[in-house]
């Protein structure tokens, strides 16, 4: 299930600090990713044991407040349609403007929940004059401050409470595969490429929700499940801001898939966007299998192409152990070798080490490169074991688990990587108390 609050508002209403707030719980909670870039405008946030996307309209706005009814009105509407609840984000400062009037006139129309909520009520004043926002007649009107972060418990509660429980899945245990990648890279050749003339032996799956369709693939004793986000065309007539809009379909689609084949432009590189959905793919411990498409239409010397994946490499850094196939879904260059290597991925992704042969190897690798010592304190690790989760993720017990540093840390996974095959696939190291 892929619940995602989307917050909305004019420029300088504070948007953006209050979607740090969110980003920033969630990183305080789980870990610090090394390497995921600071000015993304969506991310994951948790409260009360339940996860969900947060996108920031912000910083799609230009600042200009003239350009208001073409580019905001475009942010709006594709968030208020895509999301599944809405932050309309208002600002006790400046009081009720002409632009909170009009936004909150496409926010009425909507089906889907709003929180209105009055930020920068920081003081009993600004309580008082706040008042004035219960005029624009929403339901669900929240007062808070994002900068010191008071009030936004209640808000979170409520988004809380509006997400459903994770249920099991019923569904048959099938790879799920997913299509991702900026407008216009291929992502729909790609799957007619896979799928188109063999449409007979497919069988449409109806989608888990509107946005994805699924498509069972049986052919060459191969059977998974394909999350196709790049056929869906939006009903209604709003110019696309076609990078916002993809960006929420690929998290939707991120969001129920194993495995991300993330699709890049060979004559275009990899830009910002992309490394942007990457690290989101990684974050939620996918697995990643990098294709560069239209390869076929790049000048080649004999190192082309070894120049190019060294270069993504370093782009993708610090997790870089990821396949790169280079493909070309009009011509079907290599499009077998796709599938074979996304469920090899999917293997990775599944595998699970034996403890003994765990400590077997991994205390060698430690024996050989030891933490470095802490205030006079030797940093040992007794004993590892994989914790029984769906992404990879492995437990160090030691005897000071809060002095192990990221460059260590880097360090055992490398072994891990260098040691078992997890290819393609994110990796957790956690430090316990032993």
């Amino acid at each position: 299930m892929s619940f995602t609050l989307a917050i909305v508002g004019r420029p300088n209403v504070g948007k953006s600090t209050f979607f740090n707030r969110l980003i920033e719980e969630r990183k305080a909670i789980v870990q610090d990713t090394p390497g995921v870039t600071r000015d993304r405008q969506y991310g994951e946030s948790e409260w009360a044991g339940k996860t969900f996307n947060v996108i920031d309209t912000g910083g799609f706005v230009p600042d200009s407040e003239d350009v208001f009814e073409r580019e905001i009105r475009k942010q709006v509407l594709i968030a208020v349609e895509e999301a599944s609840a809405i932050v309309f984000m208002v600002d006790a400062a400046t009081g009720i403007t002409a632009f909170d009037d009009s936004m909150a006139e496409i926010m009425r129309r909507s089906t889907k929940p709003v929180f209105l909520v009055v930020n920068k009520v920081d003081n009993h004043q600004r309580q008082l004059e706040a008042t004035e926002f219960y005029s624009l007649g929403f339901e669900h009107v929240f007062f808070l401050s994002a900068i010191s972060g008071s009030g936004t418990g209640e808000l979170l509660d409520a988004v809380a409470e509006l997400i459903p429980e994770a249920e099991e899945k019923e569904e048959e245990n099938l790879p799920k595969i997913a299509i991702i990648g900026q407008p216009n890279v291929g992502k729909s050749s790609l799957l007619n490429a896979l799928v188109g003339s063999e449409r007979t032996i497919v069988s449409d799956i109806a989608g888990t929700t509107r946005d994805t369709i699924h498509t069972r693939y049986q052919l060459f004793q191969k059977d998974f499940i394909l999350i196709d986000t790049a056929g869906i065309r939006r009903k209604s007539k709003v110019d696309e801001d076609l990078e916002f809009y993809s960006v929420i379909r690929a998290i939707k689609a991120v969001d129920e898939a194993d495995i991300c084949l993330m699709l890049i432009d060979a004559q275009k590189g990899i830009t910002q966007q992309d490394l942007n959905i990457f690290s989101l793919a990684s974050k939620k411990g996918k697995g990643i299998v990098l294709l560069v498409n239209k390869w076929d239409l790049v000048e080649k010397e004999t190192n082309t192409a070894r120049d190019y994946e060294r270069e993504l490499k370093e782009r993708i850094a610090p997790f870089s152990d990821v396949p790169i196939v280079f493909i070309s879904a009009t011509e079907k260059t290599r499009i077998f070798k796709v599938i074979e290597v996304a469920l090899e991925v999917y293997e990775n992704r599944q595998r699970r080490i034996p403890t003994s042969k765990l400590n077997e190897v991994m205390l060698k690798a430690i024996e050989s490169y030891h933490p470095p010592v802490v205030r006079g304190n030797a940093v040992k690790i007794k004993y590892i074991t994989q914790i029984p989760t769906v992404v990879p993720s492995f437990a160090f017990f030691s005897n000071y688990p809060d002095d192990i540093k990221t460059p260590y840390r880097n360090y055992l996974e490398n072994q891990l990587r260098a040691n078992f095959n997890f290819k393609g696939v994110p990796i957790r190291v956690f430090f316990r108390k032993k």
